[in-house]
């Protein structure tokens, strides 16, 4: 109880500050509250850190370039600003997993299911914020056509490499805070060394693949509207950024922004299980 109580000080402290700085709307910060206190009240600091990390490097790039992005944010269902379905699509499995780690303390699962969940998140975050600045257009994953920067489903070299970058900062929280790891202890051992090396390659190529899963969606089933006014296609619906009703062109009306955030981190998740359990 005593740390739950900690945990709620403290979400409460860091979502606020998070607010102030308009990376969260109020409900985004109050949803972040919740998590954060479910995270730390369960996992302690070790599983925060893991949450912390894919925040505050997601934030901070958001801000990156941010007179360049301005122009493409008509593209996106919603601002920079995390929202409360921002929140749980992004961190509602790691919350999932820490729950399961509170029944299961002493297995590996939990703690690999959450972080390839985060690396996926970060992945997919730093490919959408660092991938808009290629100076070479995106193309559509599914046929390669050259699509506009920001279009859903489109991916570039920059991108890609910066979805890399993102989980792979994510697995290097993930081996440096796991307790199973012998890095943790000081003990600098092969085995050590080895055993750190293998889990973090899973959690990167996991959550590698969970950005790519997205991008699938973004170009196949998420749903995609259009202005008649710009002329142009967007993730926003009913109103476009101008003021205009938008209409549905193709994808499922209901697999919004969202619901594919939801689908890349279950997919990173379910990926690093699947192949940890059958090798």
């Amino acid at each position: 109880m005593q740390q739950l109580f900690i945990g709620l000080i403290l979400a409460f402290i860091l979502s606020f500050l998070a607010y102030r700085m308009q990376a969260l709307t109020p409900g985004g910060a109050a949803t972040a509250v919740l998590l954060g206190t479910l995270i730390f009240g369960f996992g302690g600091l070790d599983w925060s850190i893991l949450l912390l990390v894919f925040f505050t490097s997601s934030s901070v790039l958001s801000r990156v370039a941010k007179s360049r992005k301005a122009g493409l944010e008509e593209k996106f269902s919603k601002s920079t600003r995390r929202d409360a379905g921002q929140v749980l699509a992004n961190g509602c499995l790691a919350g999932v997993f820490v729950v399961m780690h509170g029944f299961f303390p002493a297995a590996t699962w939990p703690w690999l299911g959450a972080t390839a969940a985060l690396a996926a998140a970060n992945a997919d975050t730093w490919a959408t914020e660092l991938g808009v600045l290629s100076p070479n257009s995106p193309r559509l994953i599914t046929t390669g056509k050259p699509v506009e920067r920001g279009a859903s489903g489109g991916v570039s070299l920059v991108g890609l490499l910066a979805a890399l970058a993102g989980a792979m900062l994510e697995a290097a929280a993930y081996v440096i805070v796991w307790p199973g790891i012998a890095l943790v202890s000081g003990v600098v051992t092969l085995h050590g060394l080895s055993m750190a090396a293998a889990w973090f390659l899973l959690v990167t190529l996991s959550g590698l693949a969970g950005s790519l899963v997205d991008s699938l969606l973004g170009a196949t089933l998420q749903a995609i509207y259009y202005c008649p006014v710009c002329q142009k296609e967007t993730e926003r619906h009913p109103i476009h950024s101008c003021g205009t009703a938008t209409g549905l062109v193709r994808g499922l009306g209901w697999l919004n922004n969202d619901w594919v955030n939801a689908a890349c981190t279950l997919s990173g998740g379910l990926i690093a299980l699947i192949i940890y359990f059958v090798i």
